[in-house]
This record gives C-alpha cells, sequence and structure tokens, in this order.
C-alpha cells in the first residue's frame, strides 16, 4: 500500500465540518425546491408578518419529529450488523415517522427530499455500513432517515444532528421567503437563530431518543392542511 493511499485512508473530515456540509445550500441535494412548509402557509392566508413565529413554532414541533427520527435512525444503524436487523430497524423508523406525518403531500416531498440526500450519500460515504443498509430498501426514503444514516456514518453527535435539523427547516424557510416576499434578506437570518434559540431547550431529550417509539409527536395539523391544499395548485415556486 502506498504512502498516499494510507495518508487517504487515515484522514478524515471533523464530524463538525460534515454538519456545515450539510447545512450548506449549495449541496445539490434538492433542497431549493422546497420551502419547508412556507409557500403553503402564505398562499394559505398567513401574514408574512407571522414569519418570525411560525418559525419558532415549527422549531419546537415538526422540525423536532425530522431531528428525532434522524437520531434514531443514526443510533439504530450503527449497532453491529445482525441478519437484517438494518432493514427491520430502518421499515420501523419509516413507519414511525409517517405515523407523525399524516399529510400525503409532506410525506411525498421527504421522499423526494431523501431521494437527493441518497444520493449525496451514495457519493460520499459508499463504503460505510450505514449508508450501504440504505442500499438495500427498495422503496422511497424521507430525508430524516437518510440524514441518520448520513450521521452514523460520519459520527455526528446526536445534539448536532437535532441542531442540525432544526436549522436547515429554518433556513429553509428563509431562503424560500427572501422569493417570495420583498423584505431586508437579514431579517430572515434573525428570525433562524430565533427558531434555533427556540428548539435548544429540546435538544437534550431529542438528542436521547432510542428506539421509533422515542421520537416526539409533535405535529403541526395546520401545516398539514395547507399542505394538503398547496399539493392541488398548478401554480407554485415549490415543492412544499
Amino acid at each position: 500500500m502506498s504512502m498516499l493511499t494510507q495518508a487517504a485512508q487515515t484522514l478524515a473530515p471533523h464530524p463538525f465540518s460534515v454538519a456545515m456540509l450539510l447545512a450548506d445550500a449549495r449541496l445539490p441535494g434538492g433542497g431549493h425546491a422546497h420551502s419547508a412548509g412556507l409557500e403553503p402557509a402564505l398562499l394559505a392566508g398567513m401574514s408574512p408578518a407571522d414569519v418570525p413565529v411560525w418559525l419558532r413554532g415549527r422549531a419546537r414541533t415538526v422540525s423536532l419529529v425530522e431531528a428525532g427520527t434522524a437520531v434514531v435512525t443514526a443510533h439504530l444503524l450503527s449497532l453491529p450488523p445482525t441478519g437484517t436487523g438494518a432493514q427491520t430497524h430502518l421499515a420501523a423508523i419509516v413507519d414511525a415517522w409517517a405515523a407523525r406525518t399524516p399529510s400525503a403531500a409532506l410525506r411525498e416531498a421527504a421522499q423526494l427530499l431523501g431521494r437527493g440526500y441518497r444520493r449525496v450519500a451514495r457519493s460520499l460515504w459508499p463504503h460505510r455500513p450505514p449508508v450501504q443498509a440504505l442500499e438495500g430498501w427498495t422503496g422511497p426514503l424521507p430525508r430524516a432517515v437518510v440524514l441518520g444514516s448520513i450521521a452514523a456514518a460520519a459520527s455526528l453527535r446526536s445534539e448536532d444532528v437535532v441542531r442540525l435539523t432544526v436549522y436547515d427547516d429554518a433556513q429553509t424557510a428563509a431562503a424560500a421567503l427572501l422569493k417570495l416576499e420583498p423584505l431586508d434578506p437579514l431579517a430572515p437570518a434573525q428570525w433562524v437563530l430565533d427558531a434555533c434559540a427556540a428548539a435548544e431547550p429540546h435538544v437534550p431529550r431529542v438528542a436521547a431518543c432510542l428506539t421509533p417509539e422515542d421520537i416526539p409527536s409533535s405535529g403541526a395539523p395546520q401545516n398539514e392542511g395547507w399542505a394538503e391544499a398547496h399539493a392541488l395548485l398548478t401554480q407554485r415556486l415549490f415543492r412544499a
């Protein structure tokens, strides 16, 4: 084995660097086509002035469901492989996530994002067991599950997975807002930080999730209804 090959095998990015990569909107994962539920909310009549409150509420509800799903996936896919264990785990996690995401439109949007993230995972961590476990799954996977697989492959801390999920959800909505409403681009930046602060007290609890049953059930029914109505529109900027 050459010295260059040995060096390539021993060098690895810090997990925090991986988290920054995953939070970067320039990562080609398809997130630019989604508004994290903001466009449906605005089209349903929510005032742009209410976006900061909406973001904080989302950070304490929907975002925690996604974060818990990612944390549990990372934990279970980090366990030693035992036969069909990984596929059994994935089935239980997907079922638990779907039960907490009753809107078919939101489930489909999350699965489309998951498809983009699976491509990222295959490209950057193809030989890591948590990513290889996804290859045995024939159906679609939501983004949160794929994110959990990447988190396990890259050794991300559970707390950082929660914060990453909350931040990404809020920042996705903030970026979409600049395309939907004219305003000072610095205003949404503050709202994203406020949303992350609103979720911070919940980080330890969600980071401690170990089983699908532990995933938070903090849904937002009105958002679900808005997403269903939005899916019927023929003119829209974002998928959801």
